[in-house]
């Protein structure tokens, strides 16, 4: 029997925790990105304002009444970009098929890998790891072997969580689990389902499905198989690869330029390794170096033809690295190419995402 790996990648509180990240004052405290005044609306909320009943989509003035302290700051959808950018190039190193669902998660599709991991609970820890390595943030992760278990098992742990469920398990995790957690079924619908003593799993399987058709249209086929665990849906991968790179976070901070030097030379090994292996062809080669007080830089070069060879990688990022202030003390060495597209977003001015008010960003996060 042939059985698919499927993980769903879902990061934590993505723009709050961002803000947090990049502000110390915020940390710890509950906070809001959005916009406090009369038809403001919660974009996203923290942890720590979680806990007083603010969640994404409520009016900033019910936010407020519940939280009075809760802090607002401004949305930097660029800046939310650029990590998400960073994060599927991490699952894009394991697997192409990557379906992005919005900028804070995925369902990546890892029967078959680029690394020739056996188990995907393997690779599901190598991403988290990777994630909070690149970007300081954590994402909790739910494998399985369809998109529907997948999606429930990632918000099972949260935050910073891994969840599996494995097929032995799947029908009777199902059937204990609350109407409300299944993909599909809203507020609306959930009433409606409790209305009928539909209130989890095994309830639902109870239903014939020319029942469930009759109740709830269209979606009472899916409800009939999410009820058994089956999903046959694939995972459709829709981004274009933009980069390809590596990068060593080393064990002792480096201000040697020969050891820099030494370092560079593995780190395009691997690169022009995965190049060939995903047959990526890009003209920008990009150098990054973080310091020891965390502040990071980055050189680029274009060159008029496509990069696919060491000696022309290696020599490329030795010149850019000569850009290094050795003194400083390098904690992290990254080498990447890039391609045409990514070229003209990385060197024009960073485009704003295409939301025109918050009601655009609410019904997108719905």
């Amino acid at each position: 029997m042939y059985v698919r790996k499927i993980i769903h990648i879902d990061m934590d509180a993505f723009y709050a925790s961002i803000e947090q990240r990049d502000n110390e004052l915020y940390r710890g405290k509950p906070l809001a990105v959005g916009y406090a005044g009369d038809r403001g609306v919660v974009a996203a909320a923290s942890y720590e304002a979680r806990t007083y009943g603010v969640r994404s989509a409520m009016p900033s003035k019910t936010a407020l009444r519940k939280c009075p302290h809760l802090i607002f700051v401004p949305a930097r959808f660029d800046v939310y970009k650029s990590v998400s950018n960073q994060i599927m190039d991490i699952f894009l190193d394991y697997t192409d098929l990557v379906e992005p669902l919005s900028l804070d998660e995925a369902f990546l599709d890892v029967t078959e890998n680029h690394k020739a991991l056996p188990y995907a609970t393997q690779i599901a820890k190598e991403i988290r790891k990777k994630i909070y390595e690149e970007t300081s943030l954590t994402a909790s992760a739910g494998v399985s072997y369809n998109k529907f278990l997948a999606k429930i098992a990632s918000d099972y742990k949260k935050p910073n969580g891994l969840f599996i469920i494995r097929p032995k398990d799947a029908e009777s995790f199902v059937e204990t689990l609350p109407i409300e957690r299944f993909f599909g079924v809203g507020k609306v619908t959930a009433q409606k389902m409790h209305q009928l003593g539909i209130k989890n799993g095994a309830d639902l399987k109870a239903k014939s499905e020319p029942e469930l058709v009759s109740l709830f249209g269209k979606a009472g086929h899916m409800y009939y198989m999410n009820a058994r665990a089956i999903d046959d849906r694939k995972v459709e991968p829709n981004r274009e690869r933009k980069s390809v790179g590596s990068e060593n976070t080393f064990s002792r901070d480096i201000d040697s330029f020969e050891e820099l030097a030494i370092e560079l030379d593995e780190i395009a090994k691997d690169v022009v390794e995965r190049i060939t292996r995903s047959e990526f062809l890009g003209r920008t080669i990009t150098l990054k170096a973080k310091y020891a007080d965390f502040k990071t830089i980055t050189r680029s070069k274009t060159l008029l033809s496509m990069v696919t060879d060491y000696e022309t990688l290696y020599k490329v990022g030795f010149e850019l690295m000569k850009d290094i202030d050795i003194s400083a003390k390098v904690r992290l060495l990254g080498l990447s190419i890039k391609n045409t597209d990514s070229i003209i977003w990385h060197d024009a001015i960073q485009l704003s995402l295409e939301f025109k008010d918050w009601d655009d960003f609410t019904r997108l996060k719905e």
